[in-house]
């Protein structure tokens, strides 16, 4: 909530050229009903909801909520705002067409129990659209490295969950995978990444140190360099598309 401001326009996720990629043979109905979960700024949600769609925004607080509700305002779009956790849905069963969630699953305290309310929500034959930082499968030494600097730079971070495991959820729940591919997103600016979280200088200092001791495969895997002055990497992201 204290970082609410830093979602809105402007914002990074504002480009939804991944959302509109994630989408690309997803047949939806017209004015299909839409739920975004940890809308954020609400960049995903107000997407859909400028090509008709009828959207319902969720998050965990008031603030973010509010910030998307005026981004829909200045842009002319009527949004319905709902406060939950990605865990426990107040949405009757088969309620929606499509369920989307955006570069914030990797907060969840319970990513087992938000897909399986992703799934009790959608209507048969709806779809469920993922979008998040992902680990590599079979390289545990990246994974616990990106925890590690993840958990330092914003303590609200749980975990980066591999493909493997997203798909496996998602099975579990009676989901069937259509897509799950792994992009590469640069990381632009290391400062502006401490910013977005507000990380306490101590941890600034632990982060950068990560950075600089990360072993070879490790540095190869996330492309680690530093250009014009600043340090930059390249996140793995997932995106995953998959149907009731």
């Amino acid at each position: 909530a204290r970082q609410s401001h830093r979602y809105g326009k402007g914002h990074i996720l504002e480009n939804v050229a991944d959302v509109i990629t994630a989408l690309e043979g997803v047949n939806l109905p017209p004015h299909a009903r839409v739920l975004d979960v940890a809308t954020g700024g609400g960049h995903t949600g107000l997407h859909l909801a400028s090509l008709g769609h009828e959207v319902t925004l969720s998050d965990l607080t008031d603030a973010m909520l509010a910030r998307a509700g005026e981004l829909a305002a200045s842009r002319g779009l009527d949004v319905k705002t709902v406060r939950h956790s990605a865990e426990a849905m107040p949405h009757a069963s088969a309620s929606f067409d499509l369920v989307t969630c955006r570069v914030a699953p990797h907060h969840f305290s319970a990513p087992d129990k938000f897909v399986r309310e992703v799934a009790r929500v959608l209507v048969s034959g709806g779809h469920f659209m993922l979008i998040d930082g992902t680990a590599f499968d079979d390289e545990p030494e990246a994974e616990e490295w990106s925890h590690n600097l993840e958990k330092l730079r914003d303590p609200s971070h749980n975990r980066f969950l591999t493909p493997r495991t997203w798909k496996k959820l998602c099975e579990d729940a009676g989901l069937t995978v259509l897509k799950c591919g792994v992009y590469s997103k640069k990381q632009p600016d290391l400062e502006w990444y401490f910013d977005t979280a507000a990380t306490p200088p101590a941890n600034r200092e632990a982060v950068r140190e990560l950075i600089a001791s990360a072993a070879g495969r490790t540095r190869d895997l996330f492309k680690i360099a530093v250009e014009d002055g600043k340090i930059v990497w390249w996140w793995p992201m997932l995106a995953l598309v998959a149907r009731k």
